[in-house]
């Protein structure tokens, strides 16, 4: 009898992750979501059951900015599923102004690029267990209004930017999703875990929480229709569930068409991708298991 997969996924509580996580409900998918209340989980599960009356969803909370949440969140998941089919790091955050988490990260790099680096780590041997587990990343084509990419510095950089200033640095964390699926793609080559990243498009539902007037200006671009988030989750279906994906690895999709795009420099660069990953290990070196079976940072 074949068993319904198991699919993690961060920020599927709104936006185009919760759509995702709907179609999948509807599939049959298992799914295990973070969430940072239980308020909003609720939401969600009520969504999720009303798509999919037999759906199976669990929940585990924290705030993924600090990785000390990320740590303990993705041991738990480990401890209750020693075997995983998929992950989707979605989760993601466009923040107007610098904020500092209480463990001194800048909040856009934890949240974007960080916690999903630690997630994956931590859940890699249930991953593996699997044998054909597959890894999404949700990157994005703002990726090429990076600025200079400097390591390690900017992994550690809390200096103040403007509101303006704010989409270099989110690209940024998105260009860093694209390195780090490069970089893990040819980690886990041989093992059956294939890992892409993907750019979701634009979506209404990604306008940022805090423009006090993004509700309205959600309205007008959906009545316009720009920005459908359907879209966003599609590519996201596609990567976790379409036939033509299996066994694609360290590859960077297009919403709509599922193509493959060339990533901006230095995205594909496979000396800067490991240099990213080096910095990332020593960074976050207190949270990374020191064993064989650690996971992906071997």
């Amino acid at each position: 009898m074949q068993t319904s997969p198991i699919i993690v996924m961060t920020g599927a509580t709104s936006g185009i992750g919760q759509l995702a996580a709907m179609e999948l409900a509807k599939q049959g998918a298992h799914l295990v979501l973070t969430a940072r209340s239980e308020e909003r989980a609720e939401i969600t599960r009520n969504k999720l059951e009303h798509a999919a009356p037999n759906v199976k969803v669990d929940f585990f909370f924290g705030d993924l900015s600090l990785m000390k949440n990320v740590w303990r969140i993705g041991n738990e998941i480990k401890a209750v599923y020693p075997k995983l089919d998929v992950l989707v790091n979605n989760a993601g955050l466009h923040g107007f102004e610098q904020r500092i988490t209480a463990e001194g990260l800048p909040e856009m790099i934890a949240v974007n690029y960080l916690a999903p680096w630690l997630l994956t780590d931590i859940l890699l041997p249930s991953l593996l267990d699997s044998q054909q587990a597959r890894i999404v990343n949700v990157a994005s084509e703002a990726s090429r209004n990076h600025g200079e990419l400097k390591l390690p510095e900017d992994l550690t950089d809390t200096a103040k930017f403007s509101r303006a200033g704010s989409s270099r640095i989110y690209g940024k964390t998105k260009l860093l999703n694209i390195m780090f699926t490069g970089e893990l793609a040819r980690r886990l080559e041989g093992t059956g875990v294939t890992v892409n990243a993907l750019n979701p498009g634009f979506n209404v539902t990604g306008l940022g929480r805090e423009l006090g007037f993004s509700s309205v200006l959600a309205s007008v671009l959906r009545f316009l229709r720009i920005g459908n988030p359907q879209r966003g989750a599609g590519i996201i279906l596609q990567l976790v569930t379409a036939p033509q994906y299996q066994g694609v690895t360290g590859g960077y999709f297009n919403v709509g068409s599922g193509q493959s795009i060339v990533p901006v420099y230095p995205g594909g660069d496979p000396k800067m991708q490991s240099r990213l990953w080096s910095a990332t290990e020593e960074l976050l070196g207190r949270w990374i298991e020191k064993d064989e079976n650690r996971g992906i940072s071997v």
